[in-house]
């Protein structure tokens, strides 16, 4: 069985844990991943790395190695907007199938206080076990890209 710890403004990681958590992000998010350089800007929100409302990190670990992780930005806001966003989750694709993601979504959905919102892609595999726990699609995300 998986161990997980939690990290947050408190509790930091080390630098070398940090590095880790974003390349095991990076590597197991896939096609549904970021550049590890976003991961890290999230990972340092929820560590109030600068200015930001916080969050936490839970990174769960067999035999000393990371097998899932979940990222979880506060947004400083509530009721119309929910409190947190769930900014990032991956389990090891060795791993996957196991009940591990569940286990992770449920333990994050514990520790964060107030309610939690996600993004996820319509094919993605995981948004049945995100139903499956009480997500629902309420709105239809739009997004105005500025030009740079």
């Amino acid at each position: 069985m998986s161990k997980t710890k939690v990290f947050n403004s408190d509790n930091k990681p080390t630098l070398t844990e940090k590095k880790n958590i974003i390349k095991f992000l990076f590597e197991n998010l896939q096609e549904y991943g970021d550049p590890a350089s976003d991961i890290e800007k999230a990972i340092d929100y929820a560590l109030q790395e600068g200015h930001s409302f916080g969050g936490f990190i839970l990174v769960a670990h067999l035999d000393n190695q990371i097998v899932g992780a979940v990222v979880i930005n506060q947004t400083g806001m509530k009721d119309y907007i929910p409190e947190n966003i769930l900014v990032y989750i991956a389990t090891h694709r060795q791993h996957r199938g196991k009940g591990l993601g569940k286990k992770l979504v449920k333990e994050a959905i514990e520790i964060a206080e107030g309610n939690i919102a996600l993004h996820v892609e319509p094919d993605n595999p995981a948004k049945h076990l995100y139903e499956k726990l009480g997500f629902s699609n309420k709105y239809l995300e739009m997004r105005f890209n500025k030009k740079k």
